[in-house]
């Protein structure tokens, strides 16, 4: 079989059948090219968003929940309804100790502020956080450091600008690290810059300063504003949340079932939605561009019947002149592969031109939709390796249907 792939008469005969009626032949190979193409076109367009999708969220623990307390909506161990619900550094702790399947526990704090230097001053976010936060929800550093634990031990005054500010309050292309800036009339040392572009779950964060040093000037004590818990990767954060917020409302004095005492938004649960919509959309590209690559296979197929209705004599020919049914079933099956491999590399060459114009026209920039819009080698392998096989069982109908016809039958066909 492999000798006979190398033979020049193979080929021959091959170009001999396609040139015979050169529109027919393009236009059963249209559906192939098209099955392809959509394959290639969709998956690359897939593949970028699932890119985008973890461009904005690669450096953020997904598995994660944000609790904050609010208002209890029945009256439970003497507290009315209505009681305003404040959540404690100590509840953190405790919530991290006893609840199983947590990796971490991130209290957080924030208050606006009039942030000054020289004459210039805006209002902005002041968030107190711990170094931990860096770890959870990663920053995009443009210069300098995050918060770390000396900061915290020392009660520093530093802070951590967003690109923003820089932009409001310093000169373009001016240094900032070791530069004062006044925070509720207090000078802090700017540390660090971090990127705009960060995907900020919760309230947005413009300035990071130590969480002991945002508990002295706020006069906060042991109060929190909210949580982010994450959690282990093989525990459910649905879960998580759950055992979570009923250890809270027995600290706090909660109703067992009031479900309005405290809010939470489940990062994991929205993310776990995103990602099956994805996986969704893979699966239905591929469904769709096989059935597509079927229909155009079988289009190859009728073509081929009727080619070799048209070469019944030329058949009976070479079946008198010694031609077994093998090596006619052989010629007719490679005919068929090499017409559906041939539409498939067309196919496959102008997805990739469609994947490029499709990147370039979305693709670049920091709001992009679609990142890096691509298939890769294994999915082009796979997509020929179906092609290969389609057009193997598609080729053996034609190739039985021409020898099953007599020689001397076929000698007699006019």
């Amino acid at each position: 079989m492999i000798k006979f792939l190398f033979e020049r008469d193979t080929w021959q005969e091959v170009w001999d059948s396609l040139s015979k009626n050169k529109l027919r032949s393009m236009l059963t190979m249209v559906g192939v090219w098209w099955g392809i193409l959509l394959l290639i076109g969709l998956l690359g367009s897939a593949r970028g968003l699932e890119n985008s999708f973890n461009r904005l969220f690669g450096s953020f623990a997904t598995n994660s929940v944000f609790v904050w307390g609010q208002n209890t909506s029945k009256p439970f161990k003497g507290f009315q309804e209505g009681k305003r619900v404040q959540l404690k550094l100590s509840d953190a702790k405790i919530v991290e100790e006893n609840v199983e399947g947590i990796e971490f526990v991130v209290p957080r704090n924030q208050n606006q502020g009039l942030v000054v230097r020289n004459f210039l001053s805006g209002t902005f976010s002041i968030n107190g956080d711990f170094p931990l936060l860096d770890k959870v929800q990663k920053k995009k550093l443009i210069h300098g450091r995050f918060i770390n634990q000396n900061d915290i031990d020392n009660n520093k005054k530093v802070a951590v600008i967003s690109e923003d500010i820089y932009k409001q309050l310093f000169e373009k292309d001016e240094e900032m690290i070791g530069q004062l800036v006044q925070i509720n009339s207090m000078n802090f040392t700017v540390i660090g810059m971090f990127e705009n572009g960060n995907v900020n779950m919760g309230p947005t964060s413009d300035i990071h300063i130590p969480f002991t040093t945002f508990q002295q000037i706020y006069n906060q004590g042991n109060q929190i504003g909210w949580m982010m818990i994450t959690g282990k990767p093989e525990y459910d954060i649905s879960q998580i949340e759950a055992d979570s917020k009923l250890i809270l409302k027995n600290l706090n004095h909660v109703h067992p079932e009031d479900n309005r005492a405290f809010g939470s938004f489940n990062l994991g649960k929205e993310f776990a939605k995103i990602t099956g919509f994805l996986i969704g959309m893979q699966f239905l590209t591929w469904f769709v561009g096989i059935a597509t690559l079927i229909a155009g296979v079988f289009a190859i197929g009728n073509i081929l019947l009727i080619t070799v209705k048209e070469r019944t004599k030329e058949i009976g020919v070479r079946r008198a002149l010694g031609a077994t049914p093998f090596e006619i079933k052989r010629q007719i099956v490679v005919e068929a592969v090499f017409i559906t491999l041939l539409a498939g590399f067309f196919g496959i060459i102008t997805g990739g031109w469609i994947l490029i114009g499709i990147d370039s026209a979305f693709g670049q920039g920091d709001e992009a939709v679609i990142v890096n819009a691509s298939v890769s080698i294994t999915v082009v392998f796979v997509a020929l390796i179906i092609l290969v096989i389609l057009g193997t069982l598609i080729g053996l109908i034609p190739a039985f249907k021409a020898t099953s016809i007599k020689p001397i039958d076929a000698l007699r066909e006019e």
